[in-house]
């Protein structure tokens, strides 16, 4: 009697915290006419045309160049951070001071709202000759990912017994040797669970890519909101919800992929240990 119970206890919290994306999902299948007759989530006449639309009209709304710029900026950041935050993390977490210093400042300095940035990042960009370009993008979201990044190695690395350090360096190995052969293979969990975390908040950063994009190295995040006004006659909801639906689509089925890979390894570990 519990068990039922249970599942539809669960289906209603599913339904409630996915029902802004069920919506969209709906609407993003009706026509205008229909949208305005019938706001309710039954679909007389389904219809693919919205997706159309926005898959072919790449003269006013290229959604293909929006998607190959945040896919490259989202992987830059991401690969960066943790490339800069792996070494930094193992040296944290081995060590005293980093702990009581170095760790605390790198996320209080995440805290702090993105915009106090925005004025001084603009001018030194615009300076640099990096506006509007995908590298300047991506070592921007390089620095809003390593404090997660950092945390998140840091807690994995510290749960590794320093006894696997030290057997390693009886054995000759150096400090580069032993978080390569040694940590990394302990830590992939950690590394992927960072790697898909990373991913996702670059793809869905917003203020820098607003900032500091015009045309060439739109992310979809401001590229989905051109969607919003395009025609004279108001917001067409049919196509911004298809816009926004093909642009959750790459970090959702990022996500899915690289848990089953996420789970494999955890279960790895465990029969190994």
């Amino acid at each position: 009697m519990l068990k039922p119970l249970r599942w539809i206890v669960y289906g209603i919290v599913v339904l409630a915290m996915n029902f802004p994306i069920l919506v969209t999902l709906i609407t993003s299948f009706k026509t205008t006419r229909e949208i305005s007759g019938n706001p309710g989530l039954w679909i007389e006449q389904p219809t693919f045309d919205n997706y159309l639309k926005v898959l072919t009209d790449t003269e006013r709304f290229n959604i293909f160049l929006y998607l190959a710029n945040s896919a490259a900026v989202a992987l830059t950041g991401t690969l960066l951070a943790i490339l800069l935050s792996f070494p930094a993390a193992y040296v944290i977490a081995r060590g005293e001071t980093g702990q009581k210093i170095l760790l605390p400042l790198v996320v209080n300095l995440r805290a702090v709202p993105l915009v106090v940035f925005a004025i001084p990042l603009y001018m030194m960009y615009q300076w640099l000759g990096l506006l509007d370009t995908r590298i300047g993008l991506g070592l921007i979201l390089t620095i809003v990912n390593i404090p997660l990044a950092l945390v998140m190695l840091v807690n994995a690395i510290s749960d590794i017994p320093v006894e696997l350090d030290e057997a390693a360096t009886v054995d000759g190995a150096s400090v580069f040797q032993i978080m390569v052969r040694v940590i990394r293979p302990v830590v992939r969990p950690a590394l992927v669970t960072t790697f898909i975390f990373g991913f996702i908040t670059a793809w869905n950063e917003f203020l820098f890519g607003l900032m500091l994009t015009t045309n060439r190295a739109v992310p979809m995040t401001v590229g989905a909101s051109f969607f919003f006004a395009a025609s004279g006659g108001g917001v067409q909801w049919g196509l911004a919800s298809a816009v926004m639906i093909l642009g959750a689509l790459p970090p959702a089925l990022l996500g899915l992929v690289m848990y089953r890979q996420l789970s494999g390894s955890m279960t790895a570990g465990a029969v190994k240990g």
